[in-house]
């Protein structure tokens, strides 16, 4: 048997020998054999030869240790030493100038099954899979990031010593370069770092580096020229062109380095596009709740390939329930000893046997004595599986950006909770907890110093494109409750009695089960009751009889109140709310034609419009009473969609020019509102108010409250909260009648968005805001009608209360969002608006002696078909007596969420320094409480580190992204309308849109892979950049970056950009030509402009909720305001009054450490 490996040199092979039972190293040409790997010749190309070759490519410069000194990259080999464990060849000059850079270290100890324990202090061992060995200095990151194709681990032949499946295993691992396995990167995409291999006995372990430097510019160099894994240059080609001068290379480099394509006019020397820039996206899926069974809440291509194992920083099993997944492995290498640990419920995967070995034996030990000191334990009590604690110091690096796309902490449920093996709880963006494991008491609770609360949007968009599967539907009247709590049947109760009757997970009351459980009412036949929605989904409806109706489910009925004032008409939109409405008589639900709309305008007057069915013309009445609002013929006001259809187009037709020329400046809202209350109050429905102008005359006049000289002050908080009564009672008035109202604000100046925003607050109604609105300006108009047609257009739920039950010990305390509270525990929505979200805060009573902890959410609805519904969302939890767990199983996500919500209450009912201060102190006080109960390690200086929880290391960014909100921000210019706005948004967005509106995802788009912006197939998604840091430091003058908030896209321009790349993207000649504002991107007939408006159309659909994003683009040097607030969203810079990152942990650290 022959083989050629490449890290060989020319002429040599590898063969056995039988004699000595080894593999010998041939040299062809004269047939010598030598037992020990010859040398690699240290040849290095002609730099300008390389860069002239017509497929060369910029070689990405490698960054080294501080402390490394220059070293000749050769390979020499390790002479075995008796009193050391024997080490094969390693390469020395990468890293520290005195260490071996990379060593394959052979240990008869097979990989494990991935634990992470870690102790309070810092030096606690840490057996793993596939682990992270992590650079010193480097981001302490929960996932690896993706690779070139063309690095690679070095590793050569095993020494004489080592067993021929070793060596065999060994050459395996040579030949990366020709397969896919590579390292993982670092954020900056182009310092490796460092990993053990899962090759069976081999540990590559590589020495600390230091990550790319930001704002350098990487020199790249062909694949076919040079070794990506160990930096060591082979021959350059025969034949290959003349070299250029010195000058000419400069020029190119320079050109290569602002605009892929720059440098082809003038040189006609082609930027090789076959192989992906190093640190680029591949295209590969990311690991998501998808690959355990999920449905993604995120449907962007992931930026790790599938052949790399994905190992977050806290070890994390896959949830119980799911269906058990093989482990990602690297690319040719097979896994030796690694075993998923199989789903609760299901059946356990067969495992290879394995033989002992001292390795084995004290990880064991060790993991033993980590079980009696009470942190990470690998089982607890009831024998399930559980999160490992994995203990983290809050540098001065920063954050993995891909950190934030991680699935939440695996819910480790004991054996045997659920009924069936499928998938028992639902996707995190159906319903997620703060704790995925629940601490018994509440003392212990409270130690935590961590909320726990539950997280919900209970109408979440089922969109198929996602691939989203429907929400079952129970269609017959059986509907089995609990006699004691009201509990619905789902997938965590128990039968007992031989199946005759079910246990309640909350209450353990045993209830009989229903005569027609086990019966089908459509064949008449008995009916398998395992094939039931309500057993196999956490998420599921049932169709309500008659006993769950106050009333007969009322049609739809919506009510356009368009302001029609000076004000509105000379800002277009008067005529654009028309055209949109207009546009979705179309769209609005309206089976079986129930729906009904009316249309009143009002300026200081009321404007109603009269249609009589089978008319195609609308009559005006108008009403001067604004003290008494009365309504004039209020039969044929609220009209039949179906019957009047051709009179409504005509009215919205002709709207726009009726008030063209109005000069009526007053707005009379409140009084416009009572007559639309008065007009639906007996059947309930949804209010549109579209406004442009602050409410000055009759019922709820505001007055101008708007001062400059607050901004900032200690007086802000004032013109925060609402300035009438009017708007804090009416609300009520239509939550009690099954009225919602919905608020579009489109003034040019100050229109009280924080006195208005109460009407939808209280009614499950939403709040858009469009500063500056202005219809000639085509983006304020798409963005206008866009909006409005996707509202009008979703399925909506009237007449709706929601409740949260929870097992007993366990009690909702407070609640957030937009609804009203009727009773302790009820929440009242004369509406609920899909993928609008909710917290729900809960409080332990009692301690909890049960094994789970089970939520469920139920929402009593009526859909605008006309059913009346109930949809059931369950989630099961474990419990635990370990703080450890607690903190190892704390999703950081809906903590943030749940601050939020928290924090925009302390702005709207005290203060802004209030709401702050809030957020300041609980992260110091998590911080101190777990330093003080999972940490006992101090410095040589004698302070102690900042330590978090590995799978909390994201929570201070998020944190920090939450004061750097508008809505809590310390500045001077923020409007008052700019701040209510951003607590809306705050309080209602759902987690997929929320950590967006925190923290941007960066682009730089100059400079992306060739693969970015195009289909995967594979995965029929777009492929997107690496994400990159929020740090100005980032931006290069030649640059092109994407900014991605959720709600808008920013296109951010360096003044230095070539002019290949304004013509190829913009269409314009150069940088000077173009301009700062909203703009509409051509589409251009070129592969930049195709990638780039693909990836910009997947940005604006892939997230879920009515909003669509408007497109800016911010020059360097531009408009002050745009520039201001673009940089405002790089939230790791100091920014007006508030830190960067590194300073903001400055301040925690002294606060923890002065507690």
């Amino acid at each position: 048997m022959t083989t050629n490996p490449p890290r060989l040199p020319p002429g040599w092979t590898t063969q056995w020998d039988q004699n000595a039972g080894r593999q010998v190293f041939v040299e062809q040409a004269t047939g010598r054999v030598s037992w020990n790997p010859p040398m690699m010749p240290n040849v290095r190309p002609n730099p300008a030869q390389r860069m002239a070759h017509p497929n060369a490519q910029a070689r990405m410069s490698m960054p080294v240790h501080p402390s490394a000194h220059a070293r000749t990259g050769t390979i020499s080999n390790i002479r075995p030493n008796p009193g050391r464990v024997q080490r094969t060849p390693s390469m020395s000059g990468i890293g520290h100038a005195a260490r071996n850079s990379i060593a394959a270290q052979p240990s008869n100890a097979p990989i494990r099954p991935g634990q992470r324990v870690v102790s309070g202090g810092s030096n606690a061992p840490r057996p793993i899979s596939q682990p992270i060995v992590r650079p010193i200095g480097a981001p302490n990151s929960s996932a690896i990031r993706p690779t070139p194709p063309n690095a690679s681990i070095s590793s050569r032949a095993p020494p004489p010593a080592a067993s021929a499946g070793k060596a065999a295993a060994l050459n395996a691992a040579a030949s990366a370069p020709t397969s896919a396995a590579s390292p993982p990167t670092s954020a900056a995409g182009s310092a490796p770092l460092s990993r053990r291999s899962s090759v069976p006995g081999l540990h590559a372990i590589a020495n600390p580096v230091r990550p790319k430097q930001p704002g350098s510019n990487p020199v790249m160099t062909s694949p076919q020229s040079a070794d990506a894994g160990t930096g060591l240059a082979s021959e350059s080609s025969a034949g290959s062109p003349p070299a250029m001068s010195s000058r000419t290379r400069q020029a190119v480099a320079a050109r290569r380095r602002a605009y892929p394509s720059a440098h082809i006019m003038a040189n006609s020397v082609s930027f090789a596009s076959t192989q992906p820039t190093p640190g680029a996206d591949d295209g590969s899926e990311l690991f998501t709740p998808a690959m355990l069974g999920h449905t993604p809440m995120r449907s962007v291509s992931g930026q790790i390939p599938s052949q790399v194992a994905t190992t977050p920083t806290s070890q994390r099993v896959i949830s119980s329930g799911a269906p058990t997944a093989s482990q990602p492995t690297l690319a040719g290498v097979k896994p030796s000893g690694v075993q998923p640990i199989p789903s609760a419920g299901a059946p356990a995967a067969p495992t290879a046997s394995l033989p002992p070995s001292n390795t084995d034996a004290s990880m064991n030990n060790v993991a033993a004595q980590l079980q009696q000191m009470n942190v990470g334990a690998a089982r607890s009590a009831t024998g399930r599986s559980v999160n490992q604690l994995s203990n983290a110091v809050l540098s001065q690096q920063p954050v993995d950006m891909n950190d934030l796309d991680m699935p939440p902490p695996p819910i480790e449920l004991p054996p045997g909770t659920g009924l069936v093996a499928s998938p028992q709880n639902a996707d995190p963006s159906w319903q997620r907890s703060t704790l995925n494991s629940i601490p018994t008491t509440a003392s212990m609770l409270n130690k935590s110093k961590l909320p726990l609360a539950v997280v919900l949007s209970p109408m979440r968009s089922v969109r198929e494109r996602d691939g989203d599967a429907p929400v079952p539907v129970v269609s017959d009247s059986v509907i089995a409750r609990c006699r004691r709590c009201r509990t619905y049947i789902n997938p965590f109760v128990t039968f007992v009695e031989g199946g005759h009757r079910w246990r309640c997970c909350m209450c353990n009351i045993t209830n009989e089960v229903p005569q027609l459980f086990d019966w089908n009412p459509e064949t008449n036949q008995p009916a398998d009751r395992w094939k039931r929605p309500e057993l196999l989904s956490p998420v599921v409806e049932f169709i309500a009889p008659r006993e769950y109706m106050v009333r007969p489910p009322q049609p739809p009925v919506y009510v356009f109140l368009i302001d029609v004032s000076y004000a509105a008409a000379q800002a277009g939109l008067v005529s654009a709310a028309a055209s949109t409405i207009q546009a979705s008589l179309g769209h609005i639900p309206n089976k079986d034609a129930r729906t009904r709309v009316a249309i009143i305008g009002f300026d200081t007057q009321l404007h109603f419009f009269k249609i009589a069915p089978g008319q195609e013309e609308a009559s005006l009445l108008v009403v001067s009473d604004l003290d008494d609002v009365f309504l004039p013929q209020p039969d044929d006001l609220l009209v039949n969609l179906a019957e009047c259809r051709k009179g409504l187009e005509n009215l919205l037709m002709n709207l726009g020019t009726m008030y063209e020329h109005t000069a009526s400046t007053g707005s009379a809202l409140g009084a416009a509102l009572q007559s639309a209350f008065k007009l639906i109050s007996m059947q309930g429905g949804k209010i549109e108010i579209i406004t442009a102008s602050l409410p000055s005359i009759g019922p709820g006049a505001l007055k101008q409250r708007d001062d400059p000289k607050l901004y900032g002050g200690p007086k802000e908080s004032s013109i925060l909260m609402p300035g009438s009564p009017f708007y804090k009672t009416f609300p009520i008035d239509c939550s009690r009648n099954q009225v919602s109202v919905d608020l579009w604000a489109c003034g040019a100046a100050f229109t009280d968005i924080s006195t208005l925003s109460c009407l939808p607050r209280y009614t499950g109604g939403q709040t858009f805001s469009y500063p500056q609105f202005n219809a000639q300006r085509p983006q304020d108009a798409e963005k206008f009608s866009k909006e409005l047609q996707n509202v009008l257009a979703s399925p909506v739920s009237f007449e709706a209360v929601l409740r949260l039950r929870a097992t007993r010990g366990v009690r909702p305390s407070s609640f957030h969002g937009n609804f009203f509270v009727r009773s302790s525990d009820l929440l009242a929505l004369p509406s609920v608006a899909p993928d609008q979200s909710y917290v729900i805060e809960c409080d332990i009573e009692e301690t909890i002696n049960q094994p789970i902890v089970v939520f469920q959410s139920v929402v009593l609805h009526s859909t605008s078909d006309g059913e009346r519904r109930i949809r059931v969302i369950t989630l099961a939890l474990p419990t635990t007596t370990s703080l450890s767990e607690v903190y190892a199983s704390a999703d950081p996500i809906a903590i943030t969420a749940v601050y939020a919500a928290k924090a925009v209450e302390k702005a709207l009912h005290s203060r802004l320094d209030d709401a702050r201060g809030y957020l300041r102190t609980r992260l110091a006080e998590f911080l101190y409480n777990y330093r003080a109960t999972m940490t006992n390690s101090r410095n040589a200086s004698g302070a102690q580190p900042l330590s978090i929880a590995a799978n909390l290391q994201t929570l201070p960014l998020l944190v920090l992204a939450l004061l750097r909100t508008p809505g809590l921000r310390m500045s001077s210019q923020l409007s008052p309308d700019q701040r209510a706005f951003s607590h809306t948004l705050l309080s209602t967005l759902p987690m997929q849109r929320l950590i967006p509106y925190l923290l941007p995802s960066f682009y730089a788009l100059h400079s992306m892979p060739s693969n970015a912006g195009t289909f995967d197939a594979a995965t029929q998604k777009v492929i997107l950049p690496p994400k990159m840091n929020l740090s100005s430091e980032r931006l290069e003058r030649h640059g092109l970056y994407l900014l991605d908030n959720g709600l808008d896209l920013i296109l951010w321009l360096g003044r230095a950009a070539v002019p290949n790349l304004t013509m190829d993207v913009f269409g314009a000649p150069d940088y000077a030509s173009l301009s700062s504002g909203k703009i509409s991107l051509p589409r251009l007939d070129n592969p930049m402009s195709k990638r780039l408006h693909t990836l910009l159309d997947y940005l604006g659909n892939s997230r879920r909720g009515v909003f669509a994003p408007t497109l800016y683009l911010v020059k360097e040097d531009g408009d002050a305001f745009l520039r201001l607030w673009a940089l405002s969203l790089l939230v790791e810079d100091r920014f007006e009054q508030t830190s960067g990152y590194i300073q903001f942990l400055g301040q925690i650290r002294d606060k923890v450490n002065g507690h």
